[in-house]
């Protein structure tokens, strides 16, 4: 497969399958880690030019908070994990039981970032694990790494390096809920997966699902 462009409808619902088993895995970690109902759910996966990522969280300018995680194994790849920043706040906020949180503070609230990269720890291992057990591929993460700033900036920071990986990437959003007995707080955050070169194939091949069509 040249370029992600090459996906068919067929590729997309398996990665959304993939993506809810993810999600039911992670709202489940976040529930006995936090003593509260966290519902979790990926809505829509999608393929998208790397021009046009920073429209699925708003656009170029939105200040977002962002986690980033490299993917080892066989079929290594990048990961970025985004929220609105007024989205991240809130929630991160909830998650921590500080109502004065703002990660957009510099230098950014310690507990506030490191419950932030746990929120992105947990995401993308539970998505990378159901992954795995689809493909009996190996796919480990990283330890992440955290920002806040403008969308298009993070992006363009982070996709440097990433200049031989084709010009699109998989776009996986998610849901995020946590409800308690007075009220229920959503969350609406984007994972965007940027396979190297020949991982995709590697993922689809485990899948047995036909690349060249």
């Amino acid at each position: 497969m040249r370029d992600l462009s090459s996906i068919q409808p067929q590729h997309l619902d398996i990665l959304k399958e993939v993506g809810n088993i993810g999600a039911g895995n992670a709202a489940t970690a976040l529930s006995q880690m936090l003593s509260k109902t966290i519902d979790m759910k990926v809505p829509a996966v999608k393929v998208v030019p790397f021009h046009e990522i920073s429209d699925s969280v708003g656009g170029e300018e939105t200040v977002v908070a962002a986690v980033f995680l490299r993917i080892e194994g066989d079929a290594p790849g990048n990961m970025f994990f985004m929220l609105p920043l007024h989205e991240a706040n809130e929630l991160i906020r909830q998650l921590i039981g500080d109502p004065q949180l703002d990660l957009n503070e510099e230098p950014m609230n310690e507990m506030g970032a490191s419950a932030l990269n746990e929120l992105g720890n947990i995401l993308a291992g539970s998505y990378l694990s159901a992954l795995s057990d689809f493909t009996k591929l190996n796919l480990q993460p990283t330890p992440p790494a955290s920002a806040v700033d403008m969308s298009m900036a993070l992006i363009s920071a982070g996709l440097v390096e990433l200049s031989q990986a084709g010009d699109y990437a998989i776009v996986i959003d998610t849901e995020i809920n946590e409800k308690d007995k007075d009220n229920s707080t959503q969350s609406k955050g984007h994972f965007f997966l940027l396979p190297d070169p020949d991982s995709l194939d590697k993922m689809f091949l485990a899948l047995e699902v036909c690349v060249d069509e």
